[in-house]
């Protein structure tokens, strides 16, 4: 039976029960916010969430008032862990008591399946702050920032790398070569908090796979997509992986260099490469995410010319 919002003629629906019609007008709503405030074309993403809701087997639930979807949440499993992948609601209805329900709603459900030990939640926020509802829940959060280049205004110095590596754009035959980067690059790193994939080889290469194959994170952008490597050898030293996420931005999807190689400016080389190669391609912008605490990061995106225009909460939940 349907719950109810206390204090709110609005009832909470398993998404499951619901077609991709009822959810339009949201789904427009949502992506506007994403293109007014991050300049990304979220529709490839919300088309790929309507194909779920047609074929009834997107887990989550809805809040529907009079006929009218107000909020949205889904969530996926994968072995022992839960992945809250969305969570929306609009502004024209009372966003904390609904958000805090759907959130609710979908947390009872995951920590009821059985050798569920751990849960994240990486969700942007529009109009309504989520930290409270996740502290409320238990979930540790770590500050992430949302930041952006306007390509006009940088100016990259691309420097030649060192005789004993190479720069070169990806290719297909990197995908195991650069699940063990970054497992060995996050090993001790704070994102490997955040993200479990990143705790082993297998995990890094489904992550991998996911943002090179699948649209979440946007199109695919081998050109402005580089590895550093030792002449004659594919173990990777470094990599920037880069997507198109509306027309003329990127979005800088994962940058990393192999310990006992940090330190030494090949973060920055890489970045730059990617920058040059998006500006080649009349790309006007770049946006990438960073969490808080990683000072050196953040310092490096600010030299380059980033700016943060969002921030948001990242968050884990462990049995």
């Amino acid at each position: 039976m349907p719950a109810r919002v206390t204090g709110i003629r609005m009832e909470i629906v398993d998404l499951r029960e619901m077609s991709s019609r009822q959810l339009e007008p949201l789904l427009e709503e949502e992506a506007n916010h994403w293109r007014e405030e991050l300049q990304w074309d979220y529709r490839a993403s919300l088309e790929l969430i309507k194909k779920f809701v047609d074929a009834h087997c997107l887990a989550g639930c809805a809040a529907v008032e009079n006929g009218q979807t107000a909020g949205y949440g889904f969530y996926v499993l994968e072995e022992h862990k839960g992945l809250v992948g969305g969570l929306f609601v609009s502004p024209r209805f009372p966003q904390p008591a609904i958000t805090h329900k759907l959130l609710a709603n979908m947390l009872a459900t995951l920590r009821a399946v059985p050798r569920i030990e751990r849960i994240e939640a990486q969700l942007m926020p529009f109009g309504c702050a989520l930290d409270s509802a996740l502290v409320e829940h238990g979930f540790r959060l770590y500050t992430r920032q949302f930041m952006l280049l306007r390509l006009a205004e940088a100016s990259p110095a691309v420097a030649a790398p060192s005789p004993a590596l190479r720069l070169e754009p990806w290719s297909d035959r990197f995908f195991e070569p650069c699940a063990r980067l970054i497992y060995l690059a996050y090993a001790s790193h704070i994102d490997g908090k955040l993200n479990d994939q990143y705790r082993s080889e297998a995990g890094a290469l489904k992550f991998l796979k996911n943002i090179i194959i699948l649209p979440g994170c946007g199109q695919f952008q081998p050109e402005a997509s580089l590895v550093l490597r030792p002449p004659g050898n594919d173990r990777l030293v470094g990599v920037v992986l880069t997507s198109a996420v509306s027309q003329g931005v990127g979005h800088t999807t994962q940058i990393c260099v192999m310990p006992g190689y940090q330190g030494h400016g090949l973060g920055r080389q890489l970045m730059e490469a990617s920058i040059q190669a998006l500006r080649a391609l009349g790309y006007t912008g770049l946006s990438l995410t960073v969490t808080s605490v990683n000072a050196t990061a953040v310092r490096l995106y600010e030299r380059l010319g980033f700016r943060t225009i969002k921030t948001f909460a990242a968050g884990v939940w462990q049995a």
